[in-house]
């Protein structure tokens, strides 16, 4: 397991892509693109705007209470264990194998805020990946050479344990 340690906590409250005020803003990016979404919201406002995921990664809470607003997808639901502050290698082999073979909702019993991170790095050149950024509004990160290598960056602070 990947642990984030408290004094890089910091640097994830920056956005990891292109800030978006909505979803609505966004939508012209996504077209002809896989789409990956992070987080309960930002899936239910994408289902919301017409468009489906390819894979969401949701735990059914928004800031840290429950989500009313989680996502009924019509994809396999795999569920693993990733808690806050993490990144399990659980977490990371069903993202290996959901970009493998989607549609697929990974359902995270912890938190899955950090997932963002091992997605870019295992998402296909092109895709969309979004989360939702507390009370700013969505992240869209395409992935390319250089989301990969900011992402793999970003796991080099992380301690394993």
């Amino acid at each position: 397991m990947l642990r984030l340690p408290e004094a890089y906590r910091g640097l994830f409250k920056r956005p990891f892509g292109t800030l978006y005020g909505s979803i609505g803003e966004l939508l012209p990016r996504l077209e002809g693109r896989p789409v990956y979404a992070v987080g309960d919201v930002v899936t239910h406002n994408l289902l919301a705007a017409g468009v489906v995921p390819e894979i969401a990664i949701i735990d059914g809470y928004t800031m840290r209470t429950p989500c009313n607003r989680s996502p009924l997808l019509r994809a396999r639901w795999l569920t693993v264990k990733n808690p806050p502050g993490t990144i399990t290698a659980e977490l990371e082999d069903a993202i290996e194998e959901v970009v493998g073979d989607p549609p697929a909702v990974i359902f995270v019993d912890g938190e899955e805020d950090l997932a963002v991170i091992p997605l870019v790095i295992a998402a296909p050149d092109g895709a969309a990946v979004l989360y939702g950024q507390p009370g700013e509004g969505v992240v869209l990160r395409l992935v390319d050479t250089a989301a990969k290598q900011e992402a793999a960056s970003m796991l080099s602070v992380f301690v394993r344990e």
